[in-house]
C-alpha cells in the first residue's frame, strides 16, 4: 500500500463518505489527487464547494504593503519536535547556500505496516530520528555516521503491530514516543534504555519535553504528563475522543505553567502544567454541508505559541489567533491545514491541504497575499495508458524561514526556498524520494527526513 493511501484517515471514514463527490480530492495528503477548480464544471466533472468557500482574498487596506521580518539567529538546539516547548523558531541561520552536503540511510522508511511520521530533534552535536519500525537512531550532525540504535518495541506486547511516535531531548535522555503503545526515556549518549511506561493506545504524536515532564497525547485523545526522570505518571486529562483523525503527529505546546494541547475532536485546551486542571478550551470547528470531511476535525499540525497568543489550524478549516491566558479568539479565518503555522515578524504564515501559502496580518487577522503552490506542479499518473489516469498535486510541509527563504519540502520530493515577501519560488532542491515532514535546523543546517528513511542535511 503506497505513503498517500495510508496516510488519508483511521476507523474507516472513507467508506462513510465515498458516495460524496469531494471525497476523493479533500482527503488528508491528496488521497485520490486533485484536480484545480475552474469557474464551471465540464461534463462529469465536479467542482470541490468546500475548495471555493475557503479561498481567502488579500486585504485591500494591507495592498502593496511591506511588513517586518526579524533577521535571522544561530539555533544551538532543536530539541523539541517544533525546536522549542513553543513549537516556534522565528528566523534561523540554516543553509546558506541551499545544497545537499549528504544523505545517510537511518533505517526502515514507510512500508506496508510502519510510517515515517516523527519530526527530527537535535541537540550536543547529535540528529535524533525515529524510522518507520520504532527505530530511534543518534547521528552526527556534522557527517552523517549513525551513533547508535535502540527500538522500543516490545516483541511480546507488540505482536499486532504499531506505527507513529517521536522523539524530543532533554535532561541528557531522548524520550520517545511510539505507536507501539509506549513512552520510553534513553540515554542520550549510548541509546540505553532508562525507563519504559506502557499505555493503552497507540501514540502518534511525538512528545514535548518542559522542566521534569513529558508531555504527550494518544490517539484516544488523552493528554499523558510523565516525570521525567522516573517515567511515573504526574497526571493525565481525557479530551472529546474522536472515531477519525489524520494521520500526521502533533504535539502540544508549553509557556511557563501552561500546556497547550490539540485533539482530534478540534478541541485547543490550555491546562495548568502543575495539575492538568484544564484553564481554558476553544474547538477549532467549521462544519460544512458541501462537504463530509469538514467532520474531521482534527489539529493535525502543532498549536503554536507566539507573544502570549497561541495560534492553530485545523482540518475542518479553522485558523485561530487565542489569548494565552484568556482563551478568548483574537481573529479566525476559513483555512485548512494540516502544518503547524508559522507566526515570524509582523505576520503568520501557513499553507493549507490545497497547497496555498498565506501571508495574515498577526495582530488582525487580514491577509497580506497568497500563493498557490501547486501552480504549474499538476501531473498525471496511475491508470492504464489513457484511462483511469488521475491528476495529482503536491502535499508541502512547513515552512520554516531559515537565512531569509521560506523552506518547505512535498510529496514530489523536492526542497523549496521561497521569497518570504512575495511566495515566490526560488530555489528548488530534489531530495530523491517524496518528504511529509517539516525541516529541522540545527548549527547553520537544515535537516529533511524523507518517506524512504533517508536523512538529510542541506547546506
Amino acid at each position: 500500500m503506497n505513503r498517500v493511501l495510508k496516510v488519508a484517515l483511521i476507523c474507516g471514514v472513507a467508506a462513510t463518505m465515498a458516495s460524496c463527490g469531494t471525497v476523493s480530492r479533500n482527503l488528508p495528503f491528496g488521497l485520490g489527487g486533485k484536480k484545480d477548480a475552474g469557474s464551471t464544471a465540464s461534463e462529469g466533472q465536479r467542482i470541490s464547494v468546500l475548495e471555493f468557500e475557503q479561498q481567502l482574498a488579500p486585504s485591500a487596506a494591507l495592498s502593496g504593503r511591506d511588513f517586518f521580518l526579524p533577521g535571522p539567529q544561530a539555533v544551538t538546539a532543536w530539541a523539541q519536535p517544533g525546536g522549542t516547548t513553543e513549537n516556534l523558531v522565528e528566523h534561523v541561520i540554516a543553509a546558506p547556500n541551499f545544497q545537499i552536503a549528504w544523505k545517510r540511510s537511518i533505517g526502515s522508511g514507510s512500508a506496508h505496516v510502519g510510517n515515517v511520521m516523527a519530526p527530527i530533534v537535535a541537540a550536543d552535536g547529535k540528529i535524533f530520528v525515529l524510522d518507520g519500525e520504532s527505530t530511534v537512531s543518534a547521528v552526527s550532525a556534522d557527517t552523517g555516521e549513525v551513533l547508535w540504535k535502540t527500538n522500543v518495541k516490545d516483541s511480546e506486547r507488540d505482536r499486532n503491530g504499531g506505527f507513529g511516535g517521536g522523539v524530543a531531548v532533554g535532561n541528557g535522555k531522548v524520550y520517545v514516543s511510539s505507536g507501539y503503545r509506549s513512552m520510553s526515556a534513553l540515554d542520550a549518549n549510548t541509546g540505553a534504555k532508562v525507563w519504559t511506561q506502557n499505555v493503552d493506545a497507540p501514540i502518534h504524536g511525538a512528545p514535548t519535553v518542559a522542566g521534569n515532564r513529558v508531555y504527550v497525547v494518544d490517539v484516544d485523545s488523552q493528554l499523558f504528563a510523565f516525570d521525567a526522570t522516573t517515567g511515573a505518571q504526574d497526571w493525565t486529562y481525557r479530551g472529546i475522543g474522536e472515531p477519525a483523525h489524520v494521520m500526521r503527529a502533533s504535539s502540544p505546546a508549553v509557556s511557563g505553567n501552561t500546556v497547550v494541547a490539540p485533539f482530534a475532536s478540534g478541541q485547543l485546551v490550555a491546562l495548568s502544567a502543575l495539575n492538568g486542571q484544564a484553564v481554558w478550551e476553544e474547538t477549532l470547528s467549521r462544519t460544512s454541508r458541501t462537504s463530509a470531511l469538514s467532520e474531521v476535525r482534527d489539529i493535525a499540525g502543532r498549536p503554536v505559541i507566539s507573544r502570549a497568543m497561541v495560534y492553530g489550524v485545523s482540518h475542518s478549516g479553522v485558523l485561530s489567533a487565542t489569548d494565552l491566558r484568556s482563551g478568548q479568539p483574537k481573529w479566525q479565518l476559513p483555512v485548512v491545514g494540516v502544518n503547524a503555522p508559522l507566526p515570524v515578524g509582523d505576520v503568520v504564515y501557513v499553507v493549507s491541504k490545497s497547497g496555498e501559502l498565506i501571508t495574515v496580518n498577526r495582530d488582525t487577522g487580514q491577509v497580506y497575499w497568497t500563493r498557490q503552490l501547486n501552480e504549474g506542479r499538476a501531473r498525471k499518473e496511475g491508470g492504464f495508458l489513457t484511462i483511469g489516469r488521475r491528476t495529482i498535486t503536491p502535499q508541502w510541509s512547513g515552512p520554516l524561514l531559515a537565512s531569509n527563504r521560506l523552506v518547505m519540502v512535498n510529496s514530489y520530493g523536492e526542497a523549496v526556498a521561497f521569497d518570504p515577501k512575495t511566495g515566490v519560488a526560488q530555489t528548488t532542491l530534489k531530495l530523491g524520494a517524496p518528504a511529509y515532514i517539516a525541516p529541522a535546523a540545527y548549527n547553520g543546517a537544515l535537516y529533511v527526513l524523507t518517506d524512504n528513511g533517508q536523512l538529510i542535511c542541506i547546506r
